[in-house]
């Protein structure tokens, strides 16, 4: 079995995550799994780790993420240079998109069963997303990116003592609905400029645009419906035009991947997208705050090894989106 690395944010879930990784370590010990395990100790610590973990030599590694998406994010940016990694996930955070887009089983020792499963067999290439900042700077994403209200929305609960509250209650993803509110009324819309592979758009009076490599985000909403994170391909979602009332229309829709039939909602697929504003506006990866607008997304195709339940991604995203058409 290859080398397996834990990487653990024991903050995730306002510290509930510490609890699960001490469920998955006594599974770990019981069944005689040989493991490192390395602990983040402040915001940006897992990128380090990963990276450190990943250079040391080039054998092939399993690296674990245990936290949330943020978390995930994290370890992502630190191992995207080295192709002799694979990426996998136990949930321990308060949204966990990436586990209900790969298919991984929110309990997090069925999610550890299903992780030892899959390392023994070969793991699924995926995209993920590069975006480069207006300084040059970059960051890559696995789930999604936004710019604009969806943004704004992740950096308050990023910086709110509201959502540890929550968490203690176990209703953390409750935040995204309360800053949603709190923000609807006061917040003013943008005139976007658009490019997608060299045809340009200008979207005015634009909540938001939301770039996705697989359909979930926010804890659950599913924005892009149609996003495969192994066709090449990135799904644009752009809200506009839309009074402040039938946004939270939209919002409740998003949950089924219903928004999309608002005339309101404009949807687009590309391998190169700017995005451009009238006015600055936050930029979120992975629900991580990344700085502001301008920007540009490069979809990097089949660069990423992932456990996931099924060995391709594909073929579960369409039946499960079958299934749904069903239903």
């Amino acid at each position: 079995m290859k080398q397996i690395y834990f990487i653990i944010n024991p903050k995730a879930r306002n510290g509930y995550c510490l609890k699960i990784w001490k469920k998955v370590e006594t599974k770990l010990i019981d069944n005689k799994i040989p493991y490192i395990a390395f602990f983040t100790e402040y915001h940006g610590h897992a990128i380090k780790l990963a990276a450190q973990i990943a250079s040391r030599n080039h054998e092939q590694k399993v690296i674990i993420a245990v936290g949330g998406d943020g978390t995930m994010h994290e370890v992502l940016n630190g191992i995207v240079e080295y192709n002799h990694i694979t990426l996998g996930f136990v949930p321990g955070g308060s949204g966990n998109d990436f586990s209900r887009g790969f298919q991984i089983p929110a309990d997090p020792e069925e999610a550890l069963k299903v992780i030892l499963r899959l390392i023994r067999e070969e793991a699924a290439i995926i995209d993920i997303g590069k975006i480069t900042m207006k300084d040059d700077s970059q960051a890559y994403f696995i789930n999604n990116m936004g710019a604009g209200f969806d943004a704004l929305i992740s950096y308050e609960v990023n910086h709110s003592k509201v959502k540890a509250w929550l968490n203690k209650l176990s209703l953390g993803r409750l935040v995204y609905v309360y800053f949603l509110l709190k923000k609807l009324f006061s917040y003013k819309c943008s005139t976007i400029d658009l490019s997608i592979d060299g045809r340009r758009h200008i979207l005015e009076q634009t909540w938001f645009v939301t770039v996705s490599n697989q359909p979930y985000y926010g804890g659950g909403m599913m924005i892009a419906p149609d996003a495969l994170p192994d066709d090449g391909l990135l799904d644009i979602t752009v809200v506009h035009r839309l009074s402040k009332l039938k946004l939270l229309l939209v919002f409740i829709s998003v949950f089924w991947g219903k928004h999309v039939q608002f005339k309101e909602v404009k949807t687009f697929k590309g391998r190169m997208i700017s995005i451009q504003s009238s006015s600055s506006l936050y930029v979120h990866a992975d629900g991580e705050d990344i700085g502001f607008t301008p920007l540009n997304i490069h979809v990097q195709t089949k660069t990423l090894k992932v456990l996931t339940r099924v060995r391709s991604v594909r073929e579960t995203v369409l039946k499960e989106r079958d299934t749904n058409e069903l239903q």
